[in-house]
């Protein structure tokens, strides 16, 4: 499903400074296959979800989804391709204001011209497996970071993505609601064949992932080789 091939990206910070934020990394998700990628902060994580979602464009490399090199994409074919094809949670919390919790989640839906009906229907009911099913009528403003990172949630995965990303998925939740998150998206990767890339710190987060990957300076290390801290 996902295949990236020799990417690179090079941030210059000014001088002869250089950040190598991606330097030659290689990576293969199968469907239904949930990989962790594992590392702190400023190590090319969100980079690297920013290239595969088509936002950033790599310095050189390739991204394939299913067979097709979403880095060569037109900005229209890129929007069609994130609205979609790709379900992408990232560190931002941002609701529209003054919008139910529900229809901040069935924005895509509505985008696709899916009536108000059928895309509350079917946003509801990962709200109420997200653990926010009493909060669907709450405006954005009255939720909680932890709800608001579940709306998001339930948004990126309304659309039945085929390649979901998540970018710090349990930064805002405790650990109960971390723990029912990550086994829904596993469950969901399972049960409809979704591949899913998670980049995190947390060393419990990628506890869940069928498999785990270190980045260190722009490069996967063997993961049989980097046991993960306890």
């Amino acid at each position: 499903m996902l295949e990236i091939e020799q990417l690179v990206k090079h941030f210059c910070t000014g001088g002869a400074d250089v950040v190598r934020a991606l330097d030659g990394l290689s990576l293969s998700i199968a469907p239904g296959e949930l990989v962790a990628l594992y590392g702190p902060s400023g190590t090319g994580k969100t980079t690297l979800l920013n290239i595969v979602a088509a936002l950033l464009a790599p310095d050189r490399g390739r991204v394939r989804v299913a067979g097709r090199d979403v880095t060569a994409l037109s900005a229209r074919e890129a929007a069609r391709y994130r609205r979609l094809e790709l379900g992408y949670v990232s560190q931002s919390l941002d609701l529209l204001p003054g919008v139910s919790a529900i229809d901040n989640a069935a924005l895509k839906l509505f985008d696709m011209r899916i009536g108000v009906r059928e895309a509350h229907r079917r946003v509801a009911s990962l709200m109420e497996r997200l653990g926010i099913g009493e909060r669907l009528t709450h405006r954005a403003e009255e939720l909680s970071h932890g709800e608001r990172q579940r709306v998001l949630i339930a948004r990126a995965l309304a659309t039945g993505p085929r390649l979901v990303l998540a970018d710090e998925l349990t930064g805002s939740l405790d650990t109960a609601r971390s723990r029912e998150v990550l086994t829904l998206l596993t469950r969901v990767c399972h049960e409809d064949r979704v591949a899913a890339l998670l980049a995190t710190h947390d060393p419990q987060a990628a506890g869940f992932a069928d498999r785990t990957h270190v980045l260190q300076d722009g490069r996967l290390l063997d993961p049989a080789a980097t046991p993960l801290p306890d």
